[in-house]
């Protein structure tokens, strides 16, 4: 009996998903907070009041300023439009309030990347979401590899 995975019965099994499901869908209708403000309460916040409310390393490079390339896209999302994705270069943007609902396509060294901006997103960068590298997935040897590389176990 030891080799064996003990079970429950299949009715067990559909009230535990059913269970987490419930559990899922109650944390979708949860209203979203920033730390204790709602998203309309931080949208209307200036930046003075946003920035005790953001991370530290956030915080800090708030407060050091934006240089010109994230100055140019916090405009470019403030006058573009609800569906247009902007394309930038600039991972190193901190998502702020204003950011919410757009699309920013970021670019990953190779291609740009859309990102939706959920409220979640706020006071991390840019970059966080456009990944670099890709997962390294291994096949099998190749024409020209060695002797010993083409061998396969058999267990």
């Amino acid at each position: 009996m030891a080799g064996k995975a003990i079970r429950g019965s299949p009715g067990a099994a559909r009230r535990k998903t059913r269970k987490l499901k419930a559990a899922v869908e109650l944390r979708r209708q949860k209203e979203f907070t920033f730390r204790g403000l709602t998203l309309e309460e931080v949208q209307a916040l200036g930046m003075d009041e946003l920035l005790p409310l953001m991370p530290a390393r956030a915080r800090r490079t708030l407060t050091r300023g934006l240089t010109p390339d994230q100055m140019k896209l916090w405009i470019d999302i403030k006058k573009g439009e609800e569906g247009k994705a902007i394309r930038t270069h600039c991972r190193g943007m901190i998502i702020l309030p204003d950011f919410v609902g757009r699309t920013i396509s970021v670019h990953n060294g190779k291609e740009f990347v859309p990102v939706e901006i959920k409220p979640e997103m706020i006071g991390r960068y840019l970059g966080e979401y456009a990944l670099t590298r890709k997962v390294v997935k291994h096949a099998g040897p190749g024409v020209g590899a060695t002797r010993s590389s083409k061998h396969v176990p058999l267990k």
